[in-house]
């Protein structure tokens, strides 16, 4: 049985990051956390701190992802999903990937105005642009910051295909954009469902909104022609996996048109988080659930070789492959395409942003 966090997060630890060498954090004055009491127990607030960053496209060349640029407006996720492999970044600047990365958040104000600037440049060739590979783009501080809007608005306006990835029904407060975008085919989302059980998911992703509001939000979109995907991601062998066949059946209830689904990725800093996460909510299979994701990734706790770091390896890998293809059979999930058109696009006129 799992057993809930005291704490009201996802990960049990906050350790200090040691993979760049940096030196030890000393706790005082202003580095102390802000807590506040609730129920007599010590909870820790969320801090948001403004990032300027100079660009704000982010490419790759990985030949294992759909997209060869993407944007993150936020850093950090206060979702706090255990499992989130974007936990390592934090580390870059001296925090936590643990308690650190769901509480300690950046934001990037001025996303919109780079991305301005990104467009406008001479040469610039049009592919679509994807939102939430890293953090969430709906996550609960986008309802006061809304950069991720700021951003829709401007692919809008100037034509740019996108995608967003996201497990938060905040994203229907966009659904007007969205369905101007969908119209002009230059836009899909993708909704991660990773469990039906709310008390699983209030354990593995305990800020996210619960499963039920992910589906409805899922129909909502797919009903007024928004293309929503499910991203059954990440799979937890011996905790989320048995559902993997009620997870298509719902999908399929809600109108999407495909999805995929890939196990859990535990790079760096995850694996003990993982672990420690383990020990605290399924003590009763931690050593099973350990066992079967390193039978996935070739006897180790990840694997980051392109391809398999996706799908896995091995007999466990081959059974989900087989049971999702199974499943999107009997119930029905098409798999169908929903190519973003690139040739609507047209640059940003001027030097400053038209919606601005």
């Amino acid at each position: 049985m799992a057993v809930e966090s005291s704490h009201g997060r996802g990960a049990t630890r906050n350790p200090t990051p040691t993979r760049f060498n940096l030196k030890e954090r000393v706790i005082e004055g202003e580095w102390l956390d802000q807590v506040e009491a609730l129920d007599g127990v010590s909870r820790r607030r969320t801090t948001v701190t403004i990032e300027r960053p100079r660009s704000i496209l982010t490419r790759n060349n990985s030949p294992d992802v759909g997209f060869d640029r993407s944007i993150n407006a936020y850093r950090g996720c206060e979702h706090g999903c255990i499992y989130c492999f974007a936990r390592p970044t934090h580390a870059f600047h001296d925090l936590s990937p643990g308690v650190d990365f769901e509480s300690r958040l950046f934001v990037k104000p001025n996303a919109a105005q780079l991305l301005h600037a990104a467009l406008s440049r001479p040469g610039y060739e049009c592919r679509p642009i994807a939102m939430g590979t890293n953090t969430d783009p709906y996550q609960p501080i986008e309802e006061r910051w809304r950069v991720t809007r700021s951003l829709v608005e401007l692919l809008l306006e100037t034509r740019h295909p996108f995608t967003i990835t996201t497990k938060s029904d905040r994203v229907l407060r966009d659904i007007h954009l969205l369905r101007q975008a969908a119209d002009l085919r230059i836009a899909s989302v993708a909704l991660s469902v990773t469990s039906l059980d709310p008390k699983v998911a209030r354990t593995l992703e305990p800020r996210a909104p619960q499963p039920k509001k992910r589906l409805a939000a899922m129909k909502a979109l797919n009903e007024v022609g928004i293309p929503c995907y499910v991203a059954i991601a990440p799979i937890v062998p011996q905790v989320t996996d048995h559902e993997l066949e009620h997870i298509v059946q719902a999908a399929v209830e809600a109108g999407a048109p495909g999805g995929f689904y890939l196990p859990v990725r535990l790079p760096h800093e995850v694996a003990p988080l993982f672990r420690a996460w383990l020990d605290e909510h399924f003590p009763d299979r931690a050593a099973k659930v350990m066992a079967t994701i390193r039978s996935l990734r070739g006897g180790k706790d990840n694997d980051s070789n392109f391809f398999s770091r996706m799908r896995g390896q091995g007999p466990w890998a081959e059974l989900l492959r087989t049971r999702f293809d199974v499943a999107s059979k009997k119930y029905g999930l098409k798999q169908t395409k929903f190519p973003l058109r690139t040739d609507l696009f047209r640059p940003p006129e001027g030097n400053q942003m038209r919606l601005l």
